[in-house]
C-alpha cells in the first residue's frame, strides 16, 4: 500500500506533469538530467568512452556508476518525503540528477565534467523556473502600498506572503497559496504578497531575512488592524526559522482559516457602512440598542394622558 499510494498520486497528476514538462525550462532540465545516460547508451558515442567493466563493454554502466545512481535514488526519495507539490517533486529529481551527472562526468573524463558543470552554471544563471500563472485572489504590494493597505480598514484581516522570485521554496508554494486565496478570500479576509527580494526595506521593517541560511522564505504573516498577530515559520533568537512545512492543511490549522473565514465573510453584508469605533473587535461587534423615535414617544405619552 505504501508503494501504491505514490503511484496513484502520480497518475492522478500526470496531465499536470505533462503540462509542466512541455515548458522550455523543464525540457532543457530533462535533457541535462539524463545527459550521462544518453552518452553512455548512444551507439557511436559510447564505444569511445572508458569503462571499468571486466567485459570491456563501454556502452553499459560499471559497478561504481550503478552505486552512484542508487545513492541518487535514495536521496531523491528522502527529499521528496517533505515535498508539497508536484513542482517540488520534479525539482528535486532534476536537481539531484544534475549533481549525479556532474560526479559521473568528472569520473569519466575531467574535460566532460568541466564542460557539463559550465553548462549547469550557465543554465542556472540564465534560465529560471516558470512562475505560477494560474487563477488567484491575491493583491501584490510594493514598498509604498503595503502599509496603507494593511491599515486602510481595521475590519479586514490580511494574510501576507513575504517571498522572493529566486527562492525555489517560494516558487513551489505559489500554487498552494493561490489555491488558499481562491477558497478563503472574502470581504473581511484578504491575501497579499510582497517581493522582499525586490523591496529590501520591507524585509527589514517586517523582520524577514532574505538569506538562504535563515530559511525564512516564504514567510506568512497574519495582520489585523495593521498589526502582526502571528507568523509562520517562527523565528528563534538567533534569527533562524523554526522548521515548519508549508502544506495547505498546516496553514488552515495554524491560522484557523475556517473559523476566520466564517467570521470575516460577514463583512460583505455590511459593506459600505461606516464604523466610528475602529478599535472595537472586528469579528464580534457589540450590537447597539436603537432608541425609539421622538414621534413614537410623544404618541405614547398622549395616549397615557387620555387614559388618565
Amino acid at each position: 500500500m505504501a508503494l501504491l499510494t505514490p503511484l496513484f498520486a502520480f497518475l492522478y497528476h500526470l496531465p499536470q506533469v505533462y503540462k509542466w514538462l512541455l515548458k522550455p525550462y523543464y525540457i532543457a532540465s530533462l535533457f541535462m538530467s539524463i545527459a550521462f545516460l544518453l552518452i553512455r547508451k548512444t551507439p557511436g558515442i559510447c564505444e569511445h568512452l572508458s569503462t571499468q567493466r571486466e567485459d570491456g563493454n563501454s556502452c553499459d554502466f560499471d559497478w561504481r556508476e550503478v552505486e552512484i545512481l542508487m545513492f541518487l535514488s535514495a536521496i531523491v526519495m528522502m527529499k521528496n518525503r517533505r515535498a508539497i507539490t508536484i513542482e517540488q517533486h520534479v525539482g528535486n529529481i532534476i536537481l539531484f540528477s544534475k549533481v549525479a551527472n556532474v560526479i559521473l562526468f568528472f569520473r569519466l573524463d575531467i574535460r566532460l565534467g568541466l564542460l557539463y558543470l559550465t553548462l549547469c552554471i550557465v543554465f542556472l544563471m540564465t534560465c529560471k523556473p516558470p512562475l505560477y500563472m494560474g487563477p488567484e485572489y491575491i493583491k501584490y504590494f510594493s514598498d509604498k502600498t503595503i502599509d496603507d493597505e494593511l491599515e486602510k480598514d481595521n475590519r479586514v484581516t490580511w494574510i501576507v506572503e513575504f517571498f522572493a522570485n529566486w527562492s525555489p521554496e517560494c516558487q513551489s508554494f505559489a500554487s498552494v497559496y493561490a489555491d488558499l486565496s481562491l477558497k478563503y478570500n472574502c470581504a473581511g479576509l484578504k491575501f497579499g504578497k510582497v517581493d522582499i527580494g525586490r523591496y529590501s526595506e520591507v524585509a527589514k521593517k517586517y523582520r524577514v531575512s532574505t538569506s538562504p541560511l535563515s530559511k525564512q522564505l516564504p514567510s506568512l504573516v497574519l495582520f489585523q488592524g495593521g498589526k502582526e498577530i502571528m507568523r509562520r515559520p517562527q523565528v528563534d533568537k538567533k534569527g533562524r526559522a523554526v522548521s515548519w512545512t508549508f502544506t495547505e492543511e498546516n496553514i488552515i490549522r495554524e491560522f484557523n482559516l475556517n473559523e476566520l473565514y466564517q467570521k470575516s465573510k460577514k463583512l460583505g453584508k455590511t459593506k459600505g457602512e461606516k464604523f466610528e469605533r475602529p478599535n472595537e473587535s472586528v469579528f464580534s461587534p457589540v450590537p447597539e440598542e436603537e432608541e425609539p423615535e421622538a414621534e413614537t414617544i410623544t404618541a405614547m405619552d398622549t395616549e397615557s394622558k387620555k387614559d388618565k
